[in-house]
C-alpha cells in the first residue's frame, strides 16, 4: 500500500531522509501552499509534516478525509488544532528531544561567557580599547553549579558542568538520592541549591508554580556574587528583581537567552554591563533543526507501518464502545492525580491504581494515562497529555501498576490511586455518584465525601475542642470563605482530619500560619 505524504514547510533533506528511505511512501514537498490551496488538496494525503509556518486549522482537518498523522518538526504545536485532530482520529506527533543537545550546549556557552566576561571584552576591543584589567573573570573549576530542574536539558547541562570539574547540586521534584548518586551530583531542595551555588541555571517549564520562582526572596538566599543563567523559559526569573539584585551587587552577572516578553529590546537589564544576552538561540543550530525533522519523520514512518510512535501529543482514536465506558471517569481520575501531586511529599517512585467494580471489566488504560497526566502536570506543565503521560512516567523512572478487582467496597465503581514516594505512601479514592457526579471518598485511611473541584484544604489535627474554631477564625481574618467542611477522627482525643473547600486559593503564607495553630499537625492546600 502506498501512503501519500505532504511536506508543507521547509525541512532539510537530511531531516526527511527516513521518509525517503522507507518503502511505499509518495512524498510531495510543497512549501508555497496558501491555506485555501492546502484545504483543497489535503484530502489526497495520509500524512502531513509541518514546522511553524503552516496553520493546520479545523477547516483543513475537516477536509483531510485520508489524513492519519500530522508531524510537527519542533517542540510546540500551537499551529495545529489538536482538538480537531483528536476528534477526527488523527494523531499528532512532535519532537521534544531534538533540541536537547543544542540547548544544553548554549547554556554552557553562556555560563563560560559569563564567567570570563567574553562579550564585554569583545565589545571593548571593537571600541578600540585594550583593557585587560576590567575583564578579569573566574574559573569554573571547583565552583558549585546549582541546577534548578533536571529534565533532559538540565541533566545534560549537569553532565557538561562536571566535565568542567564543577561541583553540581540540583533540585528536581523527580530527583532521588539514588539517581543523583549515579549522576555524580548532589540532590537538594530549591533553598539548598540557591544557598550553595556560585552559578545557578534554571531548566524548569514555565508554570504557575515556577513563574518568578527566582525572585527577591530567592536572591536573598543566594551567596553574594552569585551568577545567574536562564536558557529555559522567560518568566522563571523575576526580571525586575534580577535588575535590583545586580545593581545592589548581590548578583555579579546574568546570562539570559529567554525573556518574559519577546522581542526583548529596550529593557533596563540590557543597560547593565554585568548582563549578557542572546535572542532566544537555544535551539538555533543546524543539527537541532535536522534532528527534530528526523525524529518526526521516523515517527511518521513507524505509525504508517503499524508501530507505536514515541512522541504523541494528542489522544489517539479508540473505539466508541470502549471510550463510552471509561470517558465519564476522565475528569475524576485526573483530579485524583492532581490531588496526590499536592498531598504526597518526596520523589515519586511508584504509582498503583486500583480499579474496582464494573470498571474492572473495561479497558482502563486511558484512565491510567489521565491519572498520570494529573499527577505529573503540576511539575511538568502542559507538555504532559493523555497520550505521553505513561511514556514520561517511564522515562522519569516511576513504576506504574494497574490492578483490577470486582470488589468495589459499596460503590458500583471505585478508583484508588496510591503513590509511593521517598517520604512514604499516600492514597486517595474516588467514584461517580448518581446525580451527584465525581466524589473523593477516601484520603489515606479517612472516609470523606468531597467534590474534587476548586480550592481545598486538607488539615491534620488533634481531636480537641477549639481546633476547628481556630482554623475558621484565621481563615475569616484572611477573608477566605469556607464553602464546605468535613471532619473525621480515628479515636476520641486522637488524630483527626478536616477537609475544607474554600472560595479562594490559600496562599503559602496562610498555610504556614495555619500550621502554627495549636493542635494543628499539617496543612496542605490543594487546587483542583
Amino acid at each position: 500500500m502506498t501512503f501519500n505524504i505532504l511536506i508543507s514547510d521547509p525541512l532539510s533533506e537530511d531531516g526527511i531522509f527516513p521518509l525517503r528511505q522507507a518503502e511505499g511512501l509518495n512524498i510531495v514537498v510543497d512549501t508555497t501552499c496558501a491555506p485555501a490551496e492546502l484545504a483543497s488538496k489535503i484530502h489526497n494525503y495520509d500524512a502531513l509534516l509541518v514546522r511553524s509556518q503552516t496553520q493546520v486549522t479545523r477547516e483543513i482537518i475537516e477536509k483531510a478525509t485520508r489524513l492519519k498523522i500530522i508531524g510537527r518538526a519542533g517542540v510546540g504545536v500551537d499551529n495545529i488544532d489538536l482538538d480537531a485532530a483528536t476528534e477526527h482520529g488523527i494523531i499528532v506527533v512532535n519532537a521534544p528531544d531534538g533540541n536537547t543537545n543544542s540547548a544544553a550546549e548554549h547554556t554552557i556557552a553562556m555560563l563560560m561567557s559569563l564567567a570570563r566576561k567574553i562579550p564585554q571584552a569583545f565589545n571593548s576591543l571593537k571600541n578600540q580599547q585594550w583593557d585587560r584589567k576590567s575583564f578579569i573573570g573566574v574559573e569554573l573549576k571547583n565552583k558549585t553549579l546549582g541546577v534548578v530542574g533536571l529534565g533532559r536539558i538540565g541533566a545534560e547541562v549537569a553532565a557538561r558542568a562536571k566535565g568542567q570539574r564543577m561541583n553540581v547540586i540540583a533540585y528536581d521534584p523527580f530527583l532521588t538520592e539514588e539517581k543523583a548518586k549515579k549522576m555524580g551530583i548532589t540532590a537538594g531542595t530549591v533553598e539548598e541549591v540557591l544557598r550553595a551555588a556560585d552559578f545557578i541555571t534554571v531548566h524548569t517549564p514555565l508554570l504557575k508554580e515556577t513563574r518568578h520562582m527566582i525572585n527577591k526572596e530567592a536572591f536573598n538566599l543566594m551567596k553574594d556574587g552569585v551568577q545567574i543563567i536562564n536558557c529555559a523559559r522567560g518568566g522563571i526569573i523575576d526580571e525586575d528583581a534580577l535588575y535590583d539584585a545586580i545593581v545592589s551587587k548581590k548578583v555579579a552577572g546574568a546570562a539570559l537567552d529567554v525573556f518574559e516578553t519577546e522581542p526583548f529590546v529596550g529593557h533596563k537589564l540590557l543597560t547593565l554591563p554585568e548582563v549578557i544576552a542572546t535572542p532566544h538561540l537555544g535551539a538555533s543550530t543546524i543539527e537541532a533543526q535536522e534532528s527534530v525533522a528526523i525524529d518526526v519523520s521516523r515517527d511518521v514512518v513507524t505509525f504508517l507501518n503499524g508501530g507505536a510512535v514515541q512522541n504523541p501529543v494528542n489522544l489517539p482514536s479508540v473505539s466508541k464502545e470502549a471510550l463510552a465506558k471509561v470517558e465519564p471517569f476522565f475528569d475524576l481520575v485526573e483530579k485524583l492525580g492532581v490531588f496526590l501531586s499536592d498531598l504526597a511529599e518526596g520523589v515519586i517512585e511508584e504509582v498503583n491504581i486500583y480499579y474496582s467494580g464494573q470498571l474492572a471489566e473495561s479497558d482502563v488504560r486511558p484512565l491510567t494515562r489521565n491519572t498520570l497526566k494529573g499527577l505529573l502536570k503540576r511539575n511538568l506543565g502542559n507538555h504532559v497529555n493523555d497520550v505521553n503521560a505513561k511514556f514520561l512516567a517511564d522515562r522519569i523512572g516511576i513504576k506504574v501498576n494497574e490492578h483490577k478487582t470486582s470488589t468495589s467496597k459499596g460503590f458500583s465503581n471505585l478508583v484508588t490511586v496510591e503513590v509511593s514516594t521517598t517520604n512514604g505512601v499516600r492514597r486517595v479514592a474516588g467514584t461517580l455518584l448518581n446525580g451527584l457526579g465525581a466524589r473523593i471518598v477516601k484520603v489515606d485511611d479517612n472516609l470523606v465525601d468531597v467534590k474534587p473541584d476548586g480550592h481545598l484544604l486538607f488539615i491534620k489535627h488533634k481531636d480537641q475542642p477549639g481546633a476547628i474554631g481556630r482554623v475558621g477564625t484565621l481563615l475569616a481574618i484572611e477573608n477566605i470563605n469556607i464553602a464546605t467542611m468535613q471532619v473525621g477522627r480515628s479515636t476520641v482525643g486522637g488524630n483527626a482530619i478536616m477537609m475544607l473547600s474554600v472560595d479562594n486559593h490559600v496562599e503559602k503564607a496562610n498555610v504556614e500560619r495555619l500550621k502554627e495553630l495549636e493542635d494543628i499537625f499539617d496543612v496542605i492546600a490543594i487546587d483542583l
